[in-house]
């Protein structure tokens, strides 16, 4: 019999929450992952440089979460091809509705991890490091399909001094 392959579920809001300056507000993250997913099958040709500078919060490469070393542990299981990665959202109220599958991917499709550390003093960004590189922050803001405010206030309430999971939805690295 075959053993049946683990499921990691990661759910992307489609509103912005109450303690954010934009609550109940659309996030558009649905479709700003699908848009990001499209153009890495090839399904946008028309999608380039010009768009994205046009556009630069329209894709959604990937997420950023807490709990950098649980997400670790479920990427090398996802890379080992010992498990997926269902990204969900909410049919209706979060936590009091069923949740719907958006998409199922898996290592064939390119997901990843990377790992994201904030310079900070006291509550003042002073920079990013994925995997050990500088990144600018409004790039990551508008990869990760928010303005820098949105994501400046987005991430406002984290435990900034932790290391983040930076999950990519396709084969994009920093």
């Amino acid at each position: 019999m075959k053993k049946s392959m683990k499921t990691y579920v990661l759910i992307l809001s489609q509103v912005f929450p109450s303690s954010h300056p934009r609550t109940g507000k659309p996030t558009e993250f649905c479709i700003k992952m699908k848009n990001a997913l499209a153009v890495q099958r090839g399904d946008a040709p028309q999608w380039n440089k010009e768009l994205k500078e046009k556009y630069p919060t329209a894709l959604k490469i990937h997420t950023i979460r807490a709990n950098y070393e649980y997400w670790h542990n479920a990427f090398e299981q996802i890379e080992a091809g010992q498990a997926c990665l269902s990204v969900r959202q909410w049919s209706g109220k979060p936590r009091r509705s069923r949740q719907t599958e958006i998409v199922r991917l898996t290592s064939e499709d390119g997901i990843g991890l990377q790992k994201l550390e904030i310079d900070k003093d006291r509550d003042v960004i002073l920079g990013l490091n994925i995997s050990g590189k500088h990144t600018d922050i409004e790039t990551v803001a508008n990869n990760d399909g928010l303005s820098l405010q949105d994501w400046k206030d987005w991430f406002r309430g984290y435990d900034l001094n932790r290391p983040l999971a930076v999950i990519h939805f396709t084969k994009f690295r920093y």
